[in-house]
């Protein structure tokens, strides 16, 4: 099964990535950037090839990528990779009101996979990328 959504992937490693969701101007290549300082590499922007394989979801770029669009800078290169495998879903296009959120899932492709929504704190990006690496315990 596969399907294509709008959003971006960046992955710490082919076996953890991040599927950004949200509307256009949530913010998705903002986080993407952040993780990406953080040593992630761009897998797809703006349009995500997903597809279900043995229980995992893998994510590729629908089209041929050019870089990652940075608001008010341009257009800019970046390592990419052709696909990894998602373990979180972040949606941008909603915000966290709990300090302790209670544990939400999200699936595509007959795969469920753990959904957080944005938080505005300088943390949130250093907490994704710890979520990718380790997972949550609570």
């Amino acid at each position: 099964m596969s399907q294509q959504i709008h959003g971006t992937v960046v992955a710490d490693t082919p076996e953890s990535g991040v599927l950004l969701i949200g509307p256009s101007g949530a913010g998705k290549s903002g986080l993407a950037l952040q993780l990406m300082a953080y040593g992630c590499n761009l897998v797809a922007d703006d349009l995500v090839d997903l597809r279900g394989e043995g229980g995992r979801l893998i994510a590729g770029a629908a089209a041929p990528l050019n870089g990652i669009e940075a608001r008010g800078v341009g257009i800019l290169k970046s390592v990419q990779i052709p696909d990894a495998q998602v373990v979180l879903v972040v949606d941008l296009g909603k915000t966290e009101t709990e300090r302790l959120p209670e544990t939400r899932s999200i699936t595509y492709c007959d795969v469920d996979l753990p959904l957080v929504h944005k938080f505005e704190a300088a943390h949130f990006p250093a907490a994704i990328l710890h979520y990718m690496r380790y997972g949550r315990l609570a």
